[in-house]
């Protein structure tokens, strides 16, 4: 899940940034109003989280024309206006939670759970396609009774894919769900991802034909995507389908 930060106080937003990353999120984060607002412009993220004091504008401005280029983003404001009167602004003016600080980063991650699972359509924090169950806060994921182990990328992005299950998920999709602005990412590092999880998790089915997409399928294996052309440059991705044992890809 994407996150834009927009915060102007550099420590709590490095802070947040590690914080937040080590729970499965992916941040980017602008120092000021107009820079936030330029970035949603140009590449909407999946949330975002607010600062209301901010060095150029004040925050209920940059949230209300939020609002106007993106009607249905959750916005969580993160502030330092902790008066009744100051929530109630806030939630009235467009925001879908409001968290005073100094705040409980446990508080802060379950908060932003929760407009996940609304995003993803998922009532349960876990998600569950056959036997494959991912819980997101243990970052675990089990097969049947099974715990798997997966690097924290690999992690993100097999939660990725099970939350988008049935969609095709381009390459630039899923980088941008995978890394921050400020890290460099190789060529081939989707692939090798993909491959980790094909060599650590073999028992989820994925049917490679390249990788400019993939597919997290609720389908049989032979149920292909039309859309995905064989030989296109494509991944599909079963994971509804499983095999008993060590049987295989």
């Amino acid at each position: 899940m994407h996150i834009l930060l927009i915060e102007d106080n550099a420590a709590l937003a490095q802070g947040l940034k590690v914080a937040l990353t080590k729970q499965g999120f992916t941040v980017n984060h602008v120092a000021s109003g107009q820079h936030g607002l330029e970035t949603v412009k140009t590449a909407a993220p999946d949330m975002v989280v607010l600062d209301l004091g901010l060095p150029d504008m004040d925050g209920l401005q940059v949230l209300q024309r939020l609002r106007k280029l993106q009607a249905h983003m959750p916005i969580l404001i993160l502030t330092a206006r902790d008066q009744v009167e100051d929530k109630v602004k806030g939630l009235e003016s467009g925001a879908d939670d409001y968290l005073p600080k100094p705040f409980d980063m446990a508080e802060l991650t379950a908060r932003l759970r929760v407009i996940e699972r609304r995003l993803t359509g998922v009532s349960d924090s876990r998600i569950t396609i056959g036997r494959v169950t991912l819980h997101p806060q243990h970052h675990l994921v089990k097969l049947g009774e099974e715990n798997l182990e997966l690097s924290r990328r690999e992690f993100m992005l097999l939660k990725t894919l099970m939350e988008n299950a049935g969609k095709v998920q381009t390459r630039s999709t899923l980088e941008s769900r995978l890394y921050s602005w400020d890290e460099e990412v190789a060529s081939n590092t989707l692939e090798v991802h993909i491959h980790n999880l094909r060599k650590n998790s073999g028992r989820i089915l994925l049917k490679p034909c390249a990788a400019s997409a993939i597919q997290c399928r609720k389908a049989p294996p032979h149920d292909l995507d039309p859309r995905i052309p064989r030989g296109s440059g494509a991944v599909r991705l079963h994971l509804a389908q499983f095999r008993r044992g060590a049987e295989g890809l």
